[in-house]
């Protein structure tokens, strides 16, 4: 059906004898320019029509629901490696003021006494709500092991 469409659109710039009017117009954003070339009877020379074709075919909501599932397949981010800190999990046991927290460290003695930890800054940022109970990673210094930061909430 599309070939024929061009076959009379060809025939048309011929018999008006204005192929230019029919040449292709500025790119428009995510839009690409087809060329297509008509063919005649007569010896007369091939003119050229540009179509616009979309370079998707989805559209709206469907590109971006399409676009959503493609951040689902993106791999895992990796972590930078910390030579100067000790990332341990833990769990909260009680909530200071000041935002502070004492948790305990998972896999430790119950002899151990609990770390005392802040609230990193961005968490404090993105005012992630931290409750006694939660699993968190905690962030140890190598030079004081009873106070840390807590870096991470795990859902």
């Amino acid at each position: 059906m599309k070939s024929v469409l061009f076959f009379f659109l060809g025939l048309l710039a011929i018999s008006l004898g204005r192929a230019d009017a029919f040449s292709p117009k500025p790119n428009l954003a995510g839009v690409r320019l087809g060329t297509v070339r008509s063919t005649s009877v007569s010896q007369a020379p091939p003119v050229h029509v540009s179509v616009a074709v979309p370079n998707t075919i989805l559209f709206g909501k469907k590109a971006a629901r399409a676009q959503g599932n493609e951040r689902k397949n993106r791999p895992v981010r990796e972590k930078k490696v910390k030579d100067d800190v000790i990332e341990v999990e833990g769990t909260v046991l009680e909530s200071l003021p000041n935002a502070m927290f004492r948790c305990a460290i998972d896999g430790a003695p119950e002899t151990q006494e609990p770390v005392l930890a802040t609230i990193s800054g961005k968490i404090r940022k993105n005012f992630v709500k931290i409750l006694v109970g939660d699993t968190v990673t905690i962030e140890l210094s190598p030079y004081d092991l009873t106070r840390g930061r807590i870096t991470f909430r795990k859902r």
